[in-house]
């Protein structure tokens, strides 16, 4: 008995100082990036200096040559770039107009254009408005009701729903799956209230694909404000809406993903993923989404070369092109990783905006989730606590489909579906130690993994499964 309690306070004094070690690398790693972090500075240059970013803009091909500099600069090994065949969609200029009941004058509003949809040619496409406030109510109305009308979907995102990702996913559909319900029953266009915690009128855009069975039609949203006059208009007689925009979707381009790593010490063929999408909307500067998730990804780079720590498995930072509009990156990394037959430790995407870290999300088997849970407690003096849902990222979607665990990071959700996809998206809006704090989760759970490992590291294959939920609500 006494021998079993002698290995039992070895076994327990051992683990303490390993905790011990480890809190004091962990803090290492922290004043490293708090007192001399280049992630905020990066993201300026990023902001400021390119701005906006959309897949196949001119932009995009500036945002690429600034990634492959950064990466060096922040130490890597190697750099390199991996070719993507992009989606380039223009949003030209756009207009909004209402006339409400006997009303001769026509109302202008704020506007974004769906991403992806169609315009009008620059030709004004006028028609009467038909408000419905669910896609059930939608359903319900005979087709002849709907054909040659502008439909206005006025769902609002769910306030009750305190993770706000889960708050995407429901009025999130609205946005996908609108034009194309209108357009099969006729619909001349489509108006949506903006996937949008805010309380303004700024107009939200993002992604949506029309089915091969419908014909593209027009599809604009509008902020939280107007959406309120317009919802209340329509309840009070006939609202009248003119659209004119010169939306327009032309063929694919070459772009590429920018990938920096440090080579490891033991096992350099093993890989250990960390990353963010480096293209964004047309509108703001990506700022949170996902200028934030580059600039982090590149600091894990930096802050561990400066530490002089040398990882046993090779780090790579992955700056994905066309997560917004396509996910080709995501796809061009996968493929590329299957072709060569590397095998994957896990695959962390940072994706969520630049705001205080409060956990790491976990998309993989529970021997490896309980063995990253196990390190709750060094992240603790951080405000990382939450390790308890099933996340991962869209760009790193297609690795989890390979059997590759996924993990995502997750900062306080609060405020970021004010700001996503819009023209608020912008560096004032990034407060630079939330953004730091979220750079030191990142690189102190890629340092632990690391060390620890998450057991046998199996090689790449198809497997018959779903995106992540976070890659379902994420995924633009």
């Amino acid at each position: 008995m006494k021998q079993w309690i002698i290995v039992g306070l070895c076994c327990l004094s051992l683990n303490t100082f390993a905790q011990s070690d480890d809190s004091l690398v962990m803090r290492s790693i922290s004043d490293e990036i708090m007192m001399h972090g280049k992630c905020y500075d990066d993201l300026r240059v990023l902001c400021k200096q390119i701005g906006h970013r959309l897949s196949g803009s001119p932009q995009a091909v500036k945002a690429v040559e600034w990634g492959q500099r950064a990466m060096e600069d922040a130490g890597a090994d190697m750099v390199w770039l991996q070719a993507a065949d992009v989606p380039r969609w223009v949003r030209g200029e756009e207009h909004l107009k209402f006339k409400f009941g006997k009303d001769k004058n026509y109302r202008e509003v704020r506007v974004l254009s769906i991403g992806n949809t169609v315009g009008t040619d620059g030709k004004i496409l006028e028609a009467p408005v038909i408000m419905v406030n669910s896609i059930n109510e939608f359903d319900q109305l005979d087709k002849g009701l709907v054909e040659g009308k502008i439909i206005y979907f006025n769902y609002r995102f769910r306030q009750d729903l305190i993770n706000t990702f889960e708050g995407y996913g429901d009025a999130g559909r609205y946005r996908w799956l609108s034009p194309n319900i209108a357009s099969a029953k006729g619909a001349a266009g489509v108006i949506i209230r903006s996937v949008s915690t805010g309380v303004d009128d700024e107009p939200h855009t993002g992604s949506m694909r029309y089915a091969d069975t419908v014909k593209p039609i027009p599809a604009v949203a509008i902020g939280n404000t107007s959406a309120d006059m317009l919802e209340a208009k329509c309840r009070a007689g006939m609202v009248t809406a003119q659209i004119q925009s010169e939306c327009k979707m032309y063929d694919t381009v070459r772009s590429y993903n920018v990938i920096g790593e440090l080579k490891g010490t033991e096992h350099p063929e093993e890989i250990i993923v960390v990353g963010g999408h480096l293209d964004s909307w047309d509108v703001g500067e990506g700022a949170h989404d996902d200028g934030a998730g580059c600039v982090q990804s590149i600091e894990v780079i930096r802050a561990l070369k400066a530490l002089g720590i040398r990882p046993k498995h090779t780090i790579r930072a992955v700056l994905f092109m066309n997560e917004e509009n396509g996910l080709r990156g995501g796809f061009a990394y996968g493929d590329s990783a299957k072709a060569k037959n590397e095998p994957h430790i896990i695959a962390i995407e940072t994706d969520a905006g630049g705001f205080s870290s409060r956990g790491i999300g976990l998309d993989m088997s529970e021997d490896k989730k309980e063995r990253i849970r196990g390190f709750r407690n060094l992240f603790l003096p951080y405000g990382v606590y939450d390790f308890e849902h099933d996340e991962g990222g869209a760009d790193i979607s297609p690795l989890q489909r390979m059997g590759v665990p996924v993990a995502g990071l997750m900062p306080d959700p609060q405020r970021y579906f004010d700001l996503h996809h819009t023209a608020r998206d912008v560096f004032e809006n990034v407060n630079h130690r939330e953004l730091k704090i979220g750079a030191t989760t990142l690189a102190g759970f890629v340092y632990l993994v690391d060390k620890y490992g998450l057991g046998p590291t199996a090689p790449l294959k198809d497997m018959n499964i779903g995106s992540t939920p976070y890659s379902q609500r994420k995924a633009k």
